[in-house]
């Protein structure tokens, strides 16, 4: 445990990213022949400005190890009604079986482009997770490559953390982490699972997460729903 601190403390300072931050903290797991829905929500209030966000993906595991899903990303801000505001498309490589090593370990590589505009985002990193007993400890650690006409290129980096106690499969408390330039933001968050039958389950999250490395508003709560079958 002394080892997965020190590891939290040297990412924590090292990482930078000046966008969004919190979202979904990603488990490694890749299920043979896996089908899934996806819908997400974020809403963030800061002093500045409220956003509102939400995904729909559609994913599918083309082989035992490897998930590949396309996401819709919808937006809407103060200034501006809800519409599209870009497309995804996402590969999550799971690279241990399950309890196979020390600890599970996926890596990703997401790619986005911004709707109607030249603008590309190229997201790549580690996903982890290890269990201690009844509960588990989840990272990921990701480098994000910005360029196009209306942004400047640049290199960011993103890391998000979830401590969770599997109390019950429907039922799992737990606290987030999600650091960025300027950015360290905490909370707490839930999430379950409720299985209908062999491969065919219901995945929930919601967590709300507070900003506060600096003294300003910046709240973020987060909703997710996820069939798989």
């Amino acid at each position: 445990m002394r080892i997965v601190t020190l590891l939290l403390l040297m990412i924590s300072g090292l990482v930078q990213a000046d966008g969004i931050v919190v979202d979904k903290v990603y488990h490694p797991y890749v299920l043979p022949n896996e089908t899934e829905l996806e819908w997400r929500l974020l809403s963030r209030q800061t002093s500045e400005n409220n956003l509102l966000g939400q995904r729909i993906a559609f994913g599918k595991a083309i082989s035992e190890r490897l998930m590949v899903e396309a996401y819709l990303v919808g937006e809407k801000t103060a200034d501006e009604d809800f519409g599209l505001a870009a497309y995804e498309l996402e590969f999550r490589w799971m690279l241990t079986e399950q309890g196979e090593k020390w600890a599970d370990w996926a890596v990703m590589l997401e790619v986005e482009k911004i709707h109607r505009r030249n603008d590309w985002e190229v997201t790549s990193g580690i996903v982890f997770e290890k269990e201690f007993g009844r509960t588990s400890l989840t990272m990921n650690l990701f480098a994000v490559y910005e360029w196009g006409d209306t942004i400047k290129d640049e290199i960011e980096g993103e890391f998000r953390l979830k401590y969770r106690y599997r109390w019950i499969p429907e039922l799992q408390p737990a606290i987030e982490v999600y650091s960025g330039e300027d950015f360290f933001g905490i909370g707490p968050a839930f999430m379950g699972i409720f299985r209908i039958d062999r491969q065919e389950q219901i995945k929930w999250e919601a967590g709300f997460i507070s900003e506060i490395s600096q003294s300003g508003k910046d709240h973020s709560f987060r909703l997710l729903l996820e069939y798989e079958f």
